[in-house]
């Protein structure tokens, strides 16, 4: 196997890559490292998220950069913040050693003022994000006439974001004389469009873009129906508690809602999506980077950049139709010699994906059924149980509080004490309402409501895509989508929809309330609000199902008499009368 010192590398970045651990280059990297060492060429190079593309084009950027000169030399185009965020990172690792060599990221969210104050001193290589160098070019923060290299990296995702007018017209701002170097995991019609235009007799490196993919991860997937995959999700939870990994949803809105729904649960997750801010995005990452969160919820363009080596486990909450996303998604579990699982949700309709994956990526699926409430039960209880039992009390019960607890419990016997807290431990393991989970063929209705759910995700997806100034394509649509969703949660609410004023499957009693998305609500705000005015713990409300102008919630059987009673008297801005009434 070659080494990064047969690479003909100077020897400081040698001793960065020995510092990193770095011996043996990848595939790409090997390639990419020797072609562009020796050729002042056009290159193309193919390859798939985590073989290490970065380095693959970093170390050549880094050994031909001029560090007596002044000018920017190099500049890498990215898709994401978070990606131009980790490029910033492990450039700035590899010249370690080198001679002053300044590395500046610019993206969106970020003030710009302070990267303005930035550019004006000696940036030998900027990493941008599309909308934000081209802010930066009409303020003339940065000029790009001595431009040597110019590398766009993810550049199939940039395309799919909607930036091929962007990539246009930054391109106009440099040389012609420069040299291009594309990286990118397929290689769609519109990039082969680039590269006949932009780029000159390039070299190209292909490494099994499509069908390569790491051999310790397991592939597994579940038939499940679309309403019931976030409690078969909570169950693989209370299964593999000490598993770290991301969730993959096609829209912003569904990984929010799912966010919502198992933080409702309280389990530890939280979103990754577009809608975030940067410091929200920074908090959430540094959060799940630091085993404060156990999972992580994300659309595929937000996961761009996340460079996270433990990962256990990752769910494809819904399926991508590319082989190639499936690939970039399972690729973040496995890393660095570990052993890794990729569990998908399909629908019954969906076993041909499954198949077409399987030729494709020659990889094999298992199926898995989804664990039964009972074997969690047992898991969980052992868990708590044995928790008990390790715990020291020390004397840290203040004498008081002890005497009356006994004074309150010292009539139950060991066997009724134990029943009653073996009770209230049960209550808390978020088992949900249905014991089998796992969908057969004979699943006819579920099957339509999965393929209605895909066209709809589908239309999400395409909404989803940025414009130049960074803002969602789908924005005014996403808004009369909501104006005709109105519409229709008016028919529902007064006696249209006969789902929705069924009885609860739970056997819990269910309320409407006249609060919705459009009141700027989400679920754990609507439960705090029901908390607060009700008096009631959020242990006792069940499912709550939020929609535009209404919603409704379950309430526990002991507290629900006080309900309509609690929301007298509460006024609503706009002078709205609250209304709250049992659904029946």
């Amino acid at each position: 196997m070659i080494t990064f010192k047969q690479l003909g590398l100077s020897n400081e970045i040698l001793d960065a890559m020995n510092d990193l651990g770095f011996i043996n280059p990848t595939e790409i990297q090997e390639q990419a490292i020797s072609s562009l060492m020796q050729q002042d060429r056009d290159f193309i190079g193919l390859a798939n998220t985590g073989t290490g593309k970065t380095a693959a084009f970093g170390i050549p950027l880094l050994e031909h950069i001029d560090t007596t000169s002044k000018h920017t030399q190099a500049l890498v185009l990215a898709p994401t913040r978070e990606l131009g965020q980790q490029i910033a990172e492990q450039l700035n690792l590899f010249a370690k050693h080198l001679d002053k060599i300044n590395i500046l990221p610019v993206y969106g969210g970020a003030a710009i003022s302070v990267q303005i104050n930035a550019l004006r001193k000696t940036q030998q290589i900027i990493i941008a994000t599309p909308g934000r160098l081209i802010d930066l070019i009409s303020r003339k923060a940065i000029k790009l006439e001595h431009l040597r290299f110019l590398v766009l990296d993810e550049a199939d995702e940039m395309l799919n974001m909607g930036f091929k007018e962007d990539i246009d017209k930054i391109l106009s701002y440099t040389p012609e004389d420069k040299l291009t170097w594309l990286f990118s995991a397929t290689m769609p019609p519109e990039i082969r469009k680039i590269v006949k235009k932009y780029m000159d007799d390039p070299i190209e490196v292909r490494v099994d873009a499509d069908t390569k993919i790491n051999v310790n991860i397991e592939h597994q997937y579940s038939v499940v129906k679309q309403a019931d995959k976030p409690e078969a999700l909570t169950r693989f939870l209370d299964i593999h508690q000490d598993m770290r990994g991301l969730i993959f949803c096609r829209t912003k809105r569904d990984t929010q809602n799912l966010a919502e729904t198992l933080l409702a649960k309280n389990y530890k997750v939280d979103a990754l999506h577009g809608d975030l801010s940067q410091p929200q995005r920074d908090r959430v990452m540094k959060r799940f980077k630091s085993h404060d969160l156990q999972i992580l919820i994300a659309t595929d363009v937000a996961a761009r950049g996340i460079d996270v080596n433990d990962l256990t486990h990752v769910f494809h909450y819904t399926l991508p139709d590319d082989a190639s996303y499936y690939t970039h998604r399972s690729g973040r579990t496995a890393r660095a010699g570990k052993t890794g699982i990729s569990i998908a949700f399909i629908n019954t309709r969906e076993k041909g994906k499954i198949e077409m994956l399987q030729r494709k990526l020659n990889i094999t699926f298992k199926k898995v059924l989804i664990p039964a409430s009972e074997e969690i039960a047992d898991i969980r209880l052992e868990n708590w149980c044995r928790q008990i039992l390790e715990k020291k009390a020390n004397g840290k019960i203040h004498p008081q509080l002890l005497a009356k607890a006994e004074l309150i419990l010292g009539n139950l016997s060991k066997e009724e004490l134990i029943d009653k807290l073996l009770v209230n431990e049960l209550e808390k393991l978020n088992l949900g309402t249905s014991g089998n989970l796992n969908t057969t063929r004979g699943s006819k209705s579920s099957d339509r409501e999965d393929s209605r759910g895909k066209r709809s995700r589908d239309r999400g997806e395409r909404n989803e895509r940025f414009d130049r100034k960074g803002e969602r394509n789908g924005n005014r649509r996403e808004r009369r989508e909501s104006e005709r969703g109105d519409k229709r949660d008016w028919k529902k609410s007064e006696g249209f929809s006969k789902e929705k004023r069924s009885e609860s499957k739970s056997g819990m009693p269910r309320f409407f309330i006249n609060l919705g998305t459009r009141d700027r609500m989400n679920k754990r705000d609507l439960i705090d609000f029901i908390c607060k005015h009700a008096k009631v713990k959020p242990s006792e409300i069940g499912n709550v199902d939020l929609q535009s102008s209404h919603s409704f919630f379950e309430i526990d059987g002991t507290v629900s008499r006080k309900i309509s009673s609690s929301f007298k008297n509460v006024a609503l801005k706009g002078g709205r009368e609250l209304r709250v009434n049992r659904d029946n």
